[in-house]
């Protein structure tokens, strides 16, 4: 049910391996939602390859975009629709063109407003589908390409305080299932792994020079090490075990690193948003911290920490109350990011 004070929002995603459309209702409530899932076509190479990414983009694209609408009984998109969004950056050159242009496109045709959303902004956005945000806030986002600290000081305005000098969590589970033995993407069974496993094999977490910095190559490496050592005196790796030790490095790095965060900067609330957010262990080290500091937390759920369009939505919302369009001239930008303090 919808009336004239009602913003509904067309939002595309296809900045990786997944092509999403869906109509969010004033930025919390979702009309539809259709994902168009890759991972069986890149599991074989072990990761992501752009150009089949790209293909299959073009090849869902369309349709994802009618069962949305369909879904949500959009039959006059000018009239029904208040903005269109998609996604321009961070991401995979061809994979951003592709739900970009359609969202430029379907703007352009049905005379609509358009708004560029950074795909990092989705990923913390997804919040809101729980709850308001209260500012100031920060957020703990954890993906496959970023892992980074985020501080809001007011609504639509997202500043980096930390950041990873290299592999990204999810990026490190990834890499560390491979040596492991596991498919692509490794998250959820290395999770289903430690859940079996005793954490205590010891993994170093890397201290950086700024304080709210992440650092996951070397533990990666320690991963690495440790299995071929291993290998190497033909001793049995438990591999529940090695899951268990590394998923409690991550998270430590994790909570260390947004602990000090939260000292300084003094949120009134704690976001946890990305892939990696689906990750039941570090979801409950996050709800500690929050308990422990007496913050109101929200956790994007479940279904929505991985990529999708709803997210975008979300964050096309906070742009759209305050009018920030973009122009039918915007390009993707990959290495999109927000700015640093």
């Amino acid at each position: 049910m919808t009336d004239s004070h009602d913003n509904l929002i067309l939002a595309f995603e296809s900045s990786a391996d997944e092509t999403s459309a869906s109509v969010v209702k004033n930025g919390h409530i979702i009309l539809s939602n259709i994902v168009a899932t890759q991972i069986a076509s890149h599991q074989r190479f072990g990761g992501i390859v752009p150009e089949v990414a790209s293909r299959h983009h073009l090849e869902w694209i369309d349709r994802v975009t009618q069962e949305a609408l369909m879904r949500a009984h959009i039959t006059d998109p000018e009239t029904q629709l208040s903005a269109v969004a998609a996604t321009f950056g961070p991401g995979l050159v061809g994979s951003l063109l592709i739900g970009l242009m359609a969202g430029k496109t379907f703007a352009m045709v049905h005379n609509l407003p358009f708004i560029g959303v950074n795909h990092l902004a989705g990923h913390i956005s997804a919040a809101n589908f729980v709850k308001a945000t209260v500012y100031p806030a920060m957020a703990i986002m954890v993906s496959g390409g970023h892992t980074e600290l985020v501080w809001m000081a007011k609504e639509n305005v997202f500043q980096i305080i930390g950041t990873t000098l290299d592999d990204a969590a999810g990026e490190a589970f990834d890499k560390v299932g491979r040596i492991l033995g596991l498919k692509y993407p490794a998250g959820k069974e290395m999770q289903e792994m430690a859940q079996k496993g005793h954490a205590d094999i010891h993994f170093p977490i890397a201290h950086t020079e700024a304080d709210f910095d992440f650092s996951f190559s070397g533990l990666k490496s320690a991963v690495l090490n440790y299995v071929h050592h291993e290998k190497q005196l033909d001793r049995t790796i438990n591999k529940n075990d090695v899951a268990a030790s590394f998923q409690k490095a991550v998270i430590e790095a994790i909570i260390e690193k947004a602990t000090l965060a939260i000292e300084k900067f003094q949120p009134q609330q704690l976001l946890l948003g990305g892939g990696v957010a689906a990750n039941l262990a570090l979801r409950c080290a996050v709800e500690d911290l929050a308990m422990k500091y007496q913050l109101v937390l929200t956790e994007a759920p479940i279904e929505l920490s991985g990529d999708n369009a709803a997210m975008i939505g979300a964050a096309a919302f906070l742009a759209y109350k305050q009018k920030h369009f973009s122009g039918l001239d915007l390009n993707v930008d990959p290495s999109l990011n927000f700015t640093r303090m």
